[in-house]
Parts: C-alpha cells; structure tokens; sequence
C-alpha cells in the first residue's frame, strides 16, 4: 500500500509540484529531520559512506561541486528526464543531461566558485527527501574574491538504495550580487578554451 501511496505522490509531484503532493500525505508521514535548523555547514570533505543517508547525497553533491568533479555531479543527479534545476546560472533546465551541461559551465569558469551549506532542514516522505538552506561561499571576479549567498533547496528521490537528486533551486536575493555573479561565470566561460 504504502509503495503504491508513495507512487501516487511522486507522480503528483511530477505533474503539479511538491507543493500540492504535500496535501496528499496523510498524516505522520513527511516529517523533519530537525526542527531547529543545523547551523554546521556541509562542504564536501565528510565522509560520504554509502550513499543511504540524506547528509552522504548533500555531501556528495558539495564534494563534487566544490571539487569540480563532473562525474560525482552525474552520479549524484538521478539519470532522469523529471531531473529540474532552476537557478541563478541556468534558469530552468529540465531533462537528465542538464545537471552536467550546467554544472560544467561553472566548473570551466575562472571563478572558482566554492559554496558549503548550512542553516538548513532536512525534511523525509518516503523515497524523497528535501533538503531547504543557505549556501554560502565565494567566487572569484578577476583578482577579487567576492561573497557569495544563495537560498537553496535540493529534492532527492531514493534510487537502488542510493539518495538521487531530482530538483536544484537556488535564489540569489540581492540582485547587485546576482547580476556580477552571472556576468562574471558567463563571461569567463563563454571565451574559448
């Protein structure tokens, strides 16, 4: 029952957004992992075990990011066409090569961005988590290291045993930031290699 409940949802939530697949839980399921947000940022570098755990996938993703590692990237995305990134860099992308077409853009760029996550919850309804936070980090404008913040919410959907990220959206609130941010990586990586 509960797999085919769990099914149902996913399938809302492809159609009509999370948002609505969330009044479909019955009660109890869909829970936080903490209430309080955790203030300890993931970077990358703890240690990503098996896969199983929701802080092993975010860890993945911040290793392979911050580590420029396209592979890791293409493993921690699910290899899926409902794969959907809406951010800063991209706008929204949809479909299972996405993640590596963007994500390689930013890792060609002489930016060198480099971002951690904290003050985030992570919340669990079956087969998909949701991981809702702040990045924060630097990049590079030249010879200038400026800062760096994005509000940030990762969906994963467990996959073979392994948590796959489905969804990316980041939000850059100051718009200054947000447009030196995109010209620099855009600018930088659209210069022939």
């Amino acid at each position: 029952m509960f797999a085919a409940l769990s099914h149902t949802i996913s399938m809302t939530a492809a159609i009509f957004g999370l948002a609505t697949a969330w009044l479909l839980l019955p009660t109890g399921i869909a829970s936080a992992q903490s209430i309080k947000p955790i203030l300890t940022p993931i970077t990358g570098s703890e240690d990503l075990g098996d896969l199983s755990q929701p802080q092993q996938a975010l860890a993945q993703f911040y290793r392979a990011f911050n580590t420029r590692d396209l592979k890791m990237i293409d493993d921690n995305f699910a290899p899926s066409d409902d794969v959907a990134i809406d951010n800063p860099l991209g706008g929204i992308r949809r479909g299972a090569d996405e993640p590596h077409k963007m994500y390689e853009v930013v890792f060609r760029s002489p930016a060198d961005v480099h971002v951690e996550f904290w003050d985030y919850t992570i919340h669990r309804a079956g087969d998909v988590f949701w991981a809702v936070g702040r990045e924060r980090g630097t990049y590079r404008d030249g010879d200038i290291i400026k800062n760096l913040s994005v509000r940030t919410t990762r969906i994963f959907q467990l996959v073979d045993g392994h948590w796959r990220q489905m969804h990316h959206h980041g939000s850059i609130d100051d718009a200054k930031l947000l447009g030196e941010y995109q010209a620099t990586v855009r600018s930088a990586s659209s210069k022939p290699q």
